[in-house]
């Protein structure tokens, strides 16, 4: 039976109410708390690491699939391999979130290692939420790394969000997108205190007409620090866009490394930056309508990560 830990961090990354619609494994400190295959999606555990293989058949439409992770004590370090195979022309969601909770002062630890395979004219919505828990002392650390081949006509549509909580996360996504293909990625950070957080997006854009768009939306309170690094790398004629817009307060930092390169004439390729403080006539403007200071900054950034 799982704890109540785990469910409270189920509900808050995966919409988990009781139960799963669909096929879902569910990961509760290194091991498996639950798991269910349906006609189209199979869902097998891997014979020489920790992990598991999501197999989507060709042809699947409407389905999701839930893979959550939940660690609910410190003192671990949970490591997994999930890789996910996109039969050609199939059309799923998968919701993959991760949680972490501590209440003394070990640290507790996730990385998630993920590899899509698209086949062609595959479409997959991944949603993934990251949240961190508990009172203790001990680090709340959660280090995903996802590496994704697209096929001729795929396309990937990842939202990932921090929602509060975790004090250390490296973020490491690496893709490669063929023809006709896309790859469209939203990524959403919350930091405070001393928090650290950096992301690192390297795409490469092999096929005719492929393209990619990387927008990442970002608030860094108190003394926490922002790392945000993009490399497209443009091989023929393709369109890619890296976007980082960053609000911060206090002490705040963020730091913000584009790299585009182009060895296609034909490569079109552009980056986009803007990190500034929460405008001063937004919150006066919030407090006209009866909001204190600090309600109308919360307001403000929830609005912002939205």
């Amino acid at each position: 039976m799982m704890s109540k830990i785990t469910e409270k961090l189920l509900s808050l990354v995966s919409d988990w109410q009781g139960g799963f619609s669909g096929a879902y494994n569910i990961r509760e400190d290194g091991m498996c708390a639950g798991r269910l295959s349906t006609e189209h999606i199979q869902i097998e555990s891997k014979t020489d690491k920790p992990g598991l293989d999501i197999i989507v058949l060709p042809g699947t439409k409407g389905e999701t699939v839930y893979i959550p992770a939940c660690v609910t004590h410190g003192n671990i370090d949970d490591l997994v391999y999930n890789d996910f195979y996109i039969g050609e022309g199939a059309d799923v969601t998968i919701i993959a979130g991760c949680g972490v909770h501590t209440e003394d002062e070990e640290d507790a630890r996730h990385n998630g290692i993920h590899r899509f395979f698209l086949e062609k004219n595959s479409h997959v919505k991944y949603i993934e939420k990251h949240v961190g828990t508990g009172n203790g002392t001990g680090l709340r650390k959660i280090d995903p790394v996802t590496e994704a081949t697209l096929a001729e006509g795929s396309t990937l549509e990842m939202d990932t969000s921090q929602i509060g909580g975790v004090d250390r996360t490296t973020r490491k996504t690496k893709a490669t997108v063929a023809a006709d293909a896309k790859l469209l990625i939203r990524e959403r950070l919350f930091t405070e205190g001393t928090q650290y957080a950096n992301t690192d997006f390297e795409v490469y854009l092999n096929g005719e007409n492929s393209g990619t768009t990387l927008t990442s939306r970002s608030v860094a309170k108190g003394d926490s620090v922002q790392e945000y690094h993009s490399k497209i790398i443009g091989n023929a004629s393709c369109t890619g866009h890296s976007e980082c817009d960053a609000i911060i307060d206090d002490n705040g930092v963020v730091k913000a490394v584009p790299e585009l390169i182009a060895n296609d004439g034909d490569a079109a390729l552009i980056h986009e930056a803007a990190i500034g403080k929460i405008a001063g006539e937004q919150i006066l403007k919030l407090r006209t309508l009866g909001l204190t200071e600090e309600e109308a900054e919360a307001k403000i950034v929830s609005g912002f990560l939205k």
